[in-house]
């Protein structure tokens, strides 16, 4: 490794020594290293830290600045190797304070998200991209969660699985559907076909037989958005796979309310199924989509006809 290289390298390790899974920002910060090294660089400056943050040219801002923003950390972490490395100041590319509206998949996104991933190549990856979206649509898993999961961990006799060692060094355990076991179980069956050897201790495996990287995921996704044509509202940004998340959190409420259920009491169980450590958290998954707004609103006239 390179000079940069090797100091991301160092960097990463420490800080997930500290329990920090730093996943998309590691990706990130072996990319800015890359970048370093290629131009040659001595030292880290606030220069080479902008010109590589402001890339692509025509993304959205709030992505300059967090890329400016993992590069600032990286710099900070530098700087006490490197007295001339620059760290850039904060608010150097401002970020907009307003949160940008998540994409809300419908089923029919879903649908063709699943089936452009049965497109890809070599047959495994196609068939681990699909069983991973699909797990992600309907479980609400962080995406990093789903790359960390061990075949221990999925428990298909009891339809339970166990997510260990998350956010907040927190641990949980999700039921699933029936139908959810089943497909989980097809993929494994499939993947000990494909993959004979030893088998490794991760439940979704690479083509090569190794754990899958969520990086690798991440990466993929977006040429699956493209495929289908799939926008974002106002085009700030294109559906992330993060989204399916959020989907997952807007979906729970829709199913509750037209189920005539006290969605007030069952909000600490959507957190708990999410990992959070408090509903409040869980808040900002919430996303008011037309249906869920209408359900809300016949919920109310319900409830003021019931008074009069």
């Amino acid at each position: 490794m390179t000079g940069f290289a090797a100091a991301a390298a160092d960097y990463l390790a420490t800080r997930r020594a500290m329990g920090y899974k730093l996943t998309c920002q590691g990706q990130m910060i072996r990319q800015f290293a890359a970048y370093l090294d290629d131009a040659g660089a001595s030292h880290l400056t606030i220069a080479h830290a902008l010109s590589w943050a402001r890339q692509p040219a025509g993304a959205a801002p709030v992505w300059h600045a967090a890329r400016l923003s993992t590069a600032r950390c990286f710099a900070r972490y530098l700087s006490a190797l490197d007295p001339a490395t620059e760290v850039p100041p904060a608010g150097l590319l401002p970020q907009p304070s307003h949160r940008i509206v998540p994409y809300i998949y419908s089923a029919r996104d879903i649908a063709a998200l699943l089936q452009a991933a049965g497109q890809l190549s070599p047959e495994h990856r196609a068939d681990t991209c699909q069983t991973l979206i699909g797990l992600l649509a309907v479980t609400g898993m962080r995406p990093g969660e789903t790359s960390r999961l061990d075949r221990d961990d999925a428990d298909l006799d009891q339809g339970l699985l166990t997510i260990r060692n998350t956010k907040f060094g927190k641990s949980r355990q999700i039921p699933l559907h029936p139908t959810t076991v089943a497909a989980l179980a097809g993929y494994a069956r499939r993947r000990d076909q494909r993959q004979p050897g030893p088998a490794p201790a991760s439940f979704f495996t690479s083509p090569a037989g190794t754990r899958l990287r969520a990086d690798k995921v991440c990466a993929v996704f977006p040429r699956l958005v493209r495929e289908t044509g799939l926008t974002s509202p106002g085009r700030l940004r294109p559906p992330r796979l993060h989204d399916l998340r959020h989907t997952f959190a807007v979906r729970s409420l829709i199913g509750w309310y037209r189920d005539g259920a006290d969605v007030e009491q069952r909000l600490p169980l959507l957190s708990t199924w999410l990992g959070h450590a408090a509903p409040r958290h869980t808040y900002w998954y919430l996303t008011a989509v037309p249906e869920l707004l209408e359900l809300i609103a016949e919920r109310i006239d319900a409830t003021a006809q019931a008074r009069r």
